[in-house]
């Protein structure tokens, strides 16, 4: 459904305290709508809706919705919700989030990136760019950007950096100027069913470029690779980023070269998929306008996107890092960077799996992506929106590698593999549900076990010294 921002009247969001449904409501009363919006529990991020002008509830009500004229959904939110069955039955209109947001940024020039992974990263990269260049972009972020502060905000220079998510097809809704394709693989076969509908809903996110508009694609991935050179044959401007012969953004070693030049890359997160993002932020950055300078050292400033190989904290030398990953080849990125920066120490992971469905389809290629791992210990999975499928569960990852064991609880795998850990080494907390939540347990546990190393050393000391 198309809608133009002055049609939306006064918005009214079913979860608004989600990380993609709390950036538009942000983005919209930065704008000037209304807002309201419910959520089942308190939190820091509705406080911060409520001092930006939004009336934002703690629980669903029918009454909820006042005199709300659109309704914002997720594709999480249920059709029982007691709001969402009012609006239905009041005639109101419903709108997809993506739906939302297409409105929020119909005006703007619109830069939307799409892949199977690196979105969240790659998009932080082109907004911290692009506002350390001195323009001022909109953008929607799936997470929170320490250098930004938050996931999405309204800017006043006309551009807008969308992340665009194509888990159930929502990236459809978008009406990109510049189209960013990261990698394309198969992935939320929940929603889509087989692989080769995957690639068809990235087609037809290509497809959606006007004619003056342009494909950034990753020529390094075979998918992305494939998609733009379908993309070039039907005439769409593609300019293609990698170390791959051709390239016309080129990775060489610590280098980026473009146009004849070559520039020195200086990052301050590490992992080739990273070197690989900031070729697409380049890429971006210079069809937007900004000298290859300052585009270089824009990217120089960019620390990081929550949830993206964060430095959660280091206690007694034993540094824990979390990572969203969810998916084996960003497990395998994850784990990879890891091991870079553990350098000649050892990489411990506490995985918890997400999605039965994801589980069942790729056990074994999650089974591989964990022996890149020096231990690597598996929680059960988190079901997300999904009801368990019978016969699916963590051990089918752990069954097919020596290197994975099986915890009982969370509190377990804390234990587990915080008794593994030793000086220099590395502990990542990794995947996309409530594991990220355990990073502060571990480095509890790690603070218990320094302190309770520190008094035996103390006491043998002391006995040592009346011995004498």
């Amino acid at each position: 459904m198309n809608v133009t921002l002055a049609e939306l009247g006064r918005v009214h969001f079913i979860g608004i305290g989600g990380a993609g449904m709390s950036g538009i409501a942000r983005i919209l009363l930065g704008r000037g709508v209304p807002v309201s919006g419910s959520d089942a529990k308190d939190s820091a991020g509705l406080a911060e809706l409520r001092a930006l002008g939004g009336q934002v509830y703690t629980g669903h009500a029918a009454e909820n919705l006042g005199d709300a004229q659109t309704v914002v959904i997720s594709t999480a939110i249920r059709t029982s919700n007691p709001e969402l069955l009012a609006a239905t039955e009041a005639g109101l209109r419903i709108l997809h989030r993506s739906e939302a947001l297409a409105a929020a940024m119909a005006e703007d020039t619109v830069v939307a990136v799409a892949g199977t992974h690196g979105k969240t990263t790659t998009t932080s990269m082109i907004t911290v760019l692009l506002r350390e260049a001195g323009l001022d972009p909109s953008f929607a972020i799936g997470a929170t950007v320490p250098a930004l502060g938050v996931n999405a905000a309204s800017g006043s220079g006309g551009i807008f950096i969308a992340e665009a998510d194509e888990s159930d097809g929502s990236f459809l809704n978008y009406q990109p100027q510049i189209a960013v394709l990261t990698n394309a693989e198969p992935d939320h076969l929940d929603h889509y069913g087989t692989g080769e509908a995957v690639m068809q809903a990235f087609t037809d996110f290509i497809g959606l470029l006007p004619a003056d508009g342009l494909l950034v694609a990753c020529a390094d991935d075979a998918g992305s690779a494939a998609l733009a050179a379908k993309a070039a044959e039907s005439g769409t401007r593609v300019r293609s980023y990698g170390r791959a012969p051709g390239a016309e953004v080129r990775l060489v070693r610590d280098r980026l070269e473009f146009e004849g030049q070559s520039f020195e890359l200086r990052l301050n997160v590490p992992g080739e998929y990273n070197a690989l993002n900031a070729a697409a932020a380049f890429a971006v950055a210079v069809e937007l306008g900004v000298a290859a300078e300052i585009a270089l050292a824009g990217l120089a400033k960019f620390t990081g996107a929550a949830r993206r190989f964060e430095l959660k904290g280091e206690i007694a030398g034993v540094r824990v890092f979390d990572d969203y990953a969810h998916h084996p080849t960003e497990l395998r990125a994850a784990l990879t960077a890891a091991r870079t920066v553990a350098g000649d120490h050892r990489v411990h992971v506490l995985f918890q799996p997400h999605l039965f469905s994801r589980t069942r389809e790729f056990a074994a290629e999650f089974a591989q992506a964990l022996e890149l791992a020096d231990t690597a210990i598996v929680l059960d999975i988190f079901p997300a929106r999904e009801d368990p499928i019978a016969g699916v569960s963590s051990e089918l990852i752990t069954a097919q590698t020596p290197k994975a064991e099986l915890a009982s609880s969370s509190e377990q795998g804390v234990t587990q593999v915080v008794s593994q850990a030793g000086a220099g080494d590395i502990i990542l907390t990794i995947g996309a549900g409530d594991v990220t939540r355990l990073g502060a347990d571990i480095l509890a546990a790690l603070e218990l076990r320094s302190k309770e190393l520190r008094s035996s050393e103390l006491r043998a000391s002391e006995q040592s010294g009346s011995e004498g």
